[in-house]
């Protein structure tokens, strides 16, 4: 698929990867907003505890190694026609 079906498809929740990636089980995947009182550091070092902070949605990626990080497409990325659904 194209980049414009992999978002929706993100979108709906599902997740998704390049085919050409190699890395084992790299994939990205939605992340709803969501708002949170802040209560541990870093935040806690910005903003006084317990205001109200709205988190924005995001796309987020797990690496081959497991971590999570956020994840911005790259030209390569939005132009490619390899995407594909993650089970």
């Amino acid at each position: 698929m194209d980049f414009s079906e992999a978002l929706e498809a993100i979108k709906a929740g599902r997740k998704v990867c390049r085919a050409g990636w190699n890395g084992k089980g790299m994939f990205v995947f939605y992340v709803p907003g969501s708002v949170f009182a802040v209560n541990r550091p870093p935040l806690l070092g910005i903003y006084p505890e317990g205001t109200e902070i709205h988190y924005h949605a995001h796309i987020d990626m797990r690496t081959a190694d497991g971590m999570i990080v956020p994840w911005l497409a790259s030209q390569t990325d939005l132009l490619a026609d390899d995407w594909v659904e993650v089970e």
